[in-house]
């Protein structure tokens, strides 16, 4: 379940929702090399693929939950260390692969932003959101390869470049020297379809 999902019961906090106390920070944005940077960046504001990152304060549990908001950095986190999107620890894997519930409409190779789940936290999710209630998919993947970005993408402007389009783009994509992150996208390949009463009997009860 997604964290703008989790409207469908207020009382679950998904681990990548983000908190009031958890600010988005935004600096200015400057030309630095082929690219985009901050005047004042660290090493933490990129990750190992040079990628520049909004930054974002981090104190979950404090304020209220922001339902709709994911947190930049748990849903890297989470899409990176294949952790479930509900709980926050290791998402469900067996032989065919790690767990992810996705709507009904998929294909046999598909893109996402979504984190995947263990069991448990997927069979609250099918049975508390009707979203997810109406028609639902459940999924083994064997391969999960980040991809690119989803995030700000900006072009050349006096004195500081210009925000221009907010959407995804893949590495090697010129462009995303150009990008300030959000969320991480990730291809999910060698899919197989498996039933939900299977993987999880208690979503139907």
């Amino acid at each position: 379940m997604s964290a703008e999902e989790a409207r469908c019961r207020p009382s679950l906090v998904p681990y990548i929702t983000a908190w009031s106390s958890e600010r988005t920070q935004r600096p200015p944005v400057i030309v630095r090399g082929a690219g985009i940077g901050y005047a004042d960046e660290s090493p933490y504001d990129r990750d190992g693929d040079g990628v520049l990152w909004m930054r974002e304060s981090v104190s979950p549990g404090r304020g209220r939950p922001e339902f709709g908001r994911v947190h930049l950095l748990r849903q890297r986190r989470a899409m990176r260390g294949l952790l479930c999107q509900v709980c926050g620890r290791s998402a469900d894997r067996d032989g065919n692969g790690v767990l992810w519930l996705l709507g009904e409409h998929y294909a046999a190779e598909l893109t996402t932003t979504h984190p995947p789940l263990c069991v448990p936290c997927a069979a609250q999710s099918v049975r508390s959101c009707p979203y997810l209630r109406n028609g639902c998919t459940a999924l083994r993947v064997r391969t999960c390869t980040p991809i690119g970005v989803h995030g700000m993408v900006y072009r050349p402007g006096f004195p500081f470049p210009v925000a221009d389009t907010d959407g995804g783009v893949l590495y090697g994509d010129h462009r995303i020297l150009w990008t300030r992150a959000a969320q991480l996208i990730v291809r999910l390949a060698e899919v197989t379809v498996v039933e939900l009463d299977t993987v999880m009997p208690a979503a139907r009860r």
